[in-house]
């Protein structure tokens, strides 16, 4: 068995410490091909309400799948039964170690095998439903990569030095994710995550984006792109690069746990929300909880590991209570409420639109007046063949953040993250021009 260390989650605040050649000027310039984009599948769990994709790594190559979770750092995987003769541990000591912020040396009793060696570079998985963090072994192997061609994946070549952190016997550490799933694939600002990874190591664009599908059919898929577009949604003809809504990504100037360094910003995506509206009706709350304040606290960041919306107290309330107005004023009557959300619905009484029940539409009102219109697919959640709720979370009088920006709401929207630029695009509901993030394989 595997050694790694079980670390408390109160000890997690850890203080971490821590050429290329000038070609002769007579030297004709070598054209080189623009890098290709990637692209990976997105499914749904329905039983969970995570999205994962598919790795497929390894010689012979094995399928790995990892839930998408936009705070993770450290992509981490359930290496028990793996094989693979490309499986190369990263030596606790060499400058991919450093690099990826080693935390040890781990060791291991017993056979060797991938997750269980000796002098290993020591990093951390961290589950998003445990309070402890597991120091696990970093390592590489081959990960096979498409380019989009359309809504079709080319054929596949293959990256070498994929790192990730290897769980030895780690099913009981994969508890709360989805059955399907053996670990998660990391998409923050981390220089490990899978994004930043692969931007660097092959020269593409440090932007990624999302479709995440709204249908948990196994004939459908969403897309995880990275490198940037083109995005293609079908039967949308033009590239949906070119008409994505932006505005700014914000740093929050304080990470929060498992593990960081003091003074360290935070690796999550918060963007600037200035105000929320219910159809033209703003909502009336205090503005400076929307703001980060010096310890980090307030602002809106965005979440994949979210299933619905939550929203401080003090937001909550104003919009439950003007939204319940408003589709009331539409003559739909309310239901007992279903937790976890604060206002239900009687479904008979809502008639259906282009984009999902036709109810009161939220809005984001985004840093330069961006707005980002939520209708009634990505605001309304069926709980029964009678009830619909409002899919929106009250996380209480004291959160950490004052939006988290949940999956339901992200659902059948493209949503770009443009690191280089510091950029958020998001599409609104793809519903609307009759496409969806859900395409078939």
């Amino acid at each position: 068995m595997s050694t790694p260390s079980l670390i408390p989650f109160f000890l997690s605040t850890l203080i971490l410490g821590l050429a290329s050649s000038t070609p002769s000027s007579a030297a004709a310039p070598v054209p080189t091909a623009k890098p290709s984009p990637l692209v990976f599948p997105v499914k749904k769990d329905a039983a969970t309400n995570q999205y994962y994709t598919t790795l497929q790594l390894g010689t012979p190559a094995t399928a790995m799948n990892g839930v998408l979770d936009l705070a993770g750092e450290y992509t981490w995987l359930d290496c028990s039964g793996y094989e693979s003769s490309s499986y190369r541990p990263v030596h606790c000591n060499s400058s991919r170690c450093e690099a990826a912020g080693g935390l040890s040396c781990n060791g291991c009793y017993g056979p060797t095998r991938p997750g269980c060696t000796n002098d290993t570079c020591g990093v951390y998985a961290a589950s998003p439903f445990l309070d402890v963090i597991l120091g696990s072994g970093l390592a590489v192997d081959v990960l096979a990569l498409h380019s989009p061609d359309g809504i079709k994946y080319k054929s596949a070549s293959k990256f070498q030095q994929f790192a990730f952190s290897c769980v030895d016997d780690g099913s009981d550490w994969a508890k709360g994710l989805s059955k399907s799933t053996k670990g998660i694939v990391a998409l923050a600002r981390n220089p490990a995550s899978l994004p930043t990874e692969l931007s660097t190591q092959l020269n593409l664009p440090r932007t990624f984006a999302i479709c995440l599908p709204s249908s948990s059919s196994g004939s459908t898929h969403g897309d995880l792109y990275v490198g940037g577009g083109p995005y293609i949604r079908p039967p949308i003809k033009k590239d949906l690069v070119k008409t994505l809504l932006r505005t700014q990504l914000l740093v929050n100037p304080v990470k929060r746990a498992p593990v960081y360094s003091e003074g360290e910003p935070s690796d999550e995506y918060f963007v600037d929300v200035t105000s929320i509206k219910v159809d033209l009706a703003p909502i009336s709350f205090k503005s400076s909880i929307l703001a980060i304040d010096k310890n980090g606290i307030g602002g809106t960041k965005i979440g994949t590991l979210t299933p619905y919306t939550v929203l401080h107290s003090a937001i909550f309330r104003p919009l439950v209570n003007e939204f319940t107005k408003k589709a009331m004023d539409r003559k739909i009557k309310k239901a007992s409420p279903v937790a976890p959300f604060g206002v239900c619905f009687d479904a008979k009484m809502v008639r259906s639109g282009k984009a999902g029940p036709d109810v009161p539409a939220i809005v984001l009102v985004l840093q330069g007046n961006v707005q980002w219109r939520m209708e009634g697919a990505n605001s309304m959640v069926r709980v029964s063949k009678d009830v619909m709720c409002l899919g929106f979370v009250d996380g209480g009088s004291k959160p950490r953040t004052a939006v988290v920006i949940g999956a339901h709401q992200m659902e059948d929207n493209l949503v770009e993250f443009d690191v280089g630029s510091s950029t958020f695009g998001f599409s609104n509901s793809l519903l609307l021009q009759n496409s969806s993030c859900s395409s078939r394989p």
